[in-house]
This record gives structure tokens, sequence and C-alpha cells, in this order.
């Protein structure tokens, strides 16, 4: 099913979020302005607000808190990949330059700043303080996550329990706080809120485990082949290769991915080995499982109801997804 087949029974809503967007991003300083038309014009495929709205609208009409939710949640994920790419020193976005390559990181992190600030102070402009809870704490997570891994990159020590903390925090915990979020705009029952949380969190492991795919396999894939290994992160394939090949096989991967990862040809070397060694297959596996308990708990929450298809439709989507 393709996003927009899947945007349906919210597509209106989606409109009413964009202009909202576009009027949150305007600054009245001339170059923050210029940088925030820049950042809306290439937007990307909106998932996180499509999982606020229809989480919303499992429980009830989309309302104001709905849509401030929404604005919340993408102000934050835009503000952190802002500063994903200074972090990373990255001079590409979405097949466009990133804010740094154009305006250098100094001002690619005040405007990564500005936009947090601005995603924090809707909420208490419009007082939805049980809003900026669960925002603050996926905050919280993912920097605590991008920490986890710069900390084991460093070793390369990384067990498969660490991994799963670790995308939790850093992928996951956005994507969960999008749908309690959500949910928490049309109804108070703490219960379905928790459980559309998890329907959140574990869609956003298989979300993450998706895209470490996407480093062993073909060349015409969303992002460069190898750029986790080149990066030294710790994906769960070579960490299940690293599990189960022999000793010596475990050191040449190790000495590669420490020493000579900005060789193209001993990247691929360490690709064939995880291919032959079935880490893509077990990480498929592991993706599938965390999708069917996304379903799973989505069916247990709330009853049949385009949003609910919807919601199921953009499971399926962002872990069968190409790019």
């Amino acid at each position: 099913m393709s996003l927009d087949t899947i945007k349906q029974p919210i597509a209106t809503e989606l409109d009413i979020f964009e202009q909202r967007f576009r009027d949150l991003m305007r600054s009245k300083v001339p170059l923050l302005d210029k940088i925030t038309w820049y950042i809306v014009q290439r937007k990307g495929k909106q998932i996180r607000p499509m999982l606020v709205l229809l989480s919303a609208r499992l429980f009830g009409p989309i309302n104001d808190a709905s849509h401030t939710a929404a604005s919340m949640v993408e102000l934050l994920h835009t503000a952190t990949l802002v500063h994903d790419d200074v972090v990373d020193d990255s001079n590409e976005r979405r097949g466009f330059f990133s804010i740094n390559a154009l305006w250098k990181n100094k001002i690619a992190v005040l405007v990564g700043d500005y936009l947090l600030s601005q995603g924090l102070l809707i909420s208490v402009r419009t007082q939805q303080f049980n809003m900026l809870g669960i925002v603050s704490r996926a905050v919280t997570e993912m920097a605590e996550g991008e920490l986890l891994q710069m900390e084991k990159a460093r070793r390369l020590d990384i067990k498969e329990s660490i991994y799963f903390d670790i995308i939790r925090q850093k992928t996951a915990s956005l994507i969960a706080a999008a749908c309690s979020a959500g949910a928490a705009s049309t109804t108070s029952d703490p219960e379905q809120i928790e459980k559309i949380r998890l329907f959140g969190e574990k869609t956003g492991i298989a979300f993450q485990i998706r895209d470490d795919l996407f480093d062993f396999g073909t060349d015409d894939v969303g992002k460069p082949l190898g750029i986790d290994i080149k990066e030294k992160k710790m994906t769960l394939p070579l960490i299940y290769t690293l599990q189960h090949c022999d000793s010596s096989t475990r050191r040449r991967i190790l000495n590669i991915v420490k020493n000579e990862s900005d060789k193209k040809e001993k990247v691929n070397e360490v690709i064939e080995i995880v291919r032959k060694s079935g880490g893509i297959e077990y990480a498929h596996a592991a993706m599938m499982q965390y999708r069917q308990e996304a379903f799973e708990i989505l069916e247990s929450v709330a009853v049949e109801s385009p949003a609910r298809e919807a919601l199921r439709a953009l499971v399926v989507y962002v872990t069968e997804r190409s790019k």
C-alpha cells in the first residue's frame, strides 16, 4: 500500500498540520527564516505526524491537542536530524545539501536548538503539559541512546541486548512518543496510552532493523552500502555474525571495522561475510517478530476502523520500504 493511500483517513488533518508546521518554522530573523524555509521545502515522508494523527483517531476526533502533538514531534524530529548531520559530519540529507554543509556547524547547531525549543514551547503555550512530558522523555532517551552507541563503538564489544537498548532509545523512543502523544490527545485512559506507546516502540525497533539491513543490501537502496560499518556502528546482522563465526573470522572483522573501515574493498569483505553467515536472515526474522508484536498490540487496543487499518499498513510500509 502506498503512503498516499495510508494517509487517506487523515488527509484533511495532514493538510492542516502542514500549514501549522510552516507557520511554526517562521522567524523574524532573516537568516533563520531562510534556513527553516529550506527545511520545509525538503520535507520527508511525514511518518511521525501520520503516527500521531492516526493514533489520535483511534480514540476520537482529531483536535487541537492532536495537532499540537504532531507539530511537537515533527519539530523535535527535524531538530535531531539537523544535529545528527553535525555530529556525523554529513553533507547530505534526503538527496540535498545538509544545513551544516550550506551554513556550517555553528549555525546548524543553533537552528537545531531553535527547532527543539519551538517544539517544547508550543506545548507550554497551549498548556499541554502531558505532551511536554511525553516528548521531553523522548529527547532524553534519544540523547542517551546516541551516547551509548558512541561509547560502545569505541570498544566494539556490543552485545545483542545492548544493541536493542540503543535502538529502543535512539530510534524507537520518538516513534513511541508520537503514538502515545497522539493517543493522549483523544483519550485520558493511561492503559490505552501505554499500549499504543508500546505499539510505537515495537514499530520503531522494527523500523531501525530495516534501516540496518540496508547496509548489507544492494547498491540501489536509500543510503550508501556499508555506511554503518564505515561509521563503526554495530548493527544486528553484524552482531549476529560476530557471535557465530570462528575466532579468526571474528578477529578479521573487528580489525577491519576498527582500523580499515575507510577502505571500500575491506568493508565489502565484511558485508560478504555477514551475508554468508546468516546475519541478514536473522535480523529480518527479528524485524518481523517485532512487527507481529506491534500488530497484536494494535488489535488489542482498538476496534477495526480506517485509522487502525492505516496504522497497520504504515507498519508494513516502514518494514518493507526500499529507502
